[in-house]
């Protein structure tokens, strides 16, 4: 019996990452276009009126809906590409926060008031 415990034989190749890559850039894609999509509401009507899909809630209908779209097609289009790939998650992670942290700050209204 050996010392030390293997799970995978030193043999074996290791699993594509892709799928679960997608996910991770997909979900700071869809949050970015949230405050996108809120930004460009509301510094113009006519995106504004676009957006409106139930009146009581007004253009916030839309731009979530609108985002929630994004976010499923990006991920359907990134996990198709990459589902076989291994890919850096370093990399992917840093892109995918720095989307979310900058759809934090864009939704901070004095910060998404300057565009």
């Amino acid at each position: 019996m050996s010392a030390s415990t293997n799970i995978l034989p030193d043999n074996s190749a290791s699993l594509p990452n892709g799928a679960g890559a997608a996910a991770i850039l997909s979900a700071g894609i869809g949050s970015f276009a949230v405050a996108f999509f809120a930004i460009a509401a509301d510094k113009f009507a006519s995106v504004k009126n676009l957006f409106v899909f139930y009146k009581p809630t007004g253009a916030l209908s839309g731009e979530t809906t609108a985002a929630v779209l994004l976010w499923l097609a990006a991920w359907a289009i990134l996990h198709w590409l990459w589902r076989k790939k291994t890919v850096s998650l370093r990399r992917i992670n840093i892109i995918a926060l720095a989307l979310l942290a900058l759809s934090l700050l864009l939704t901070f209204p004095p910060i998404g008031d300057l565009f």
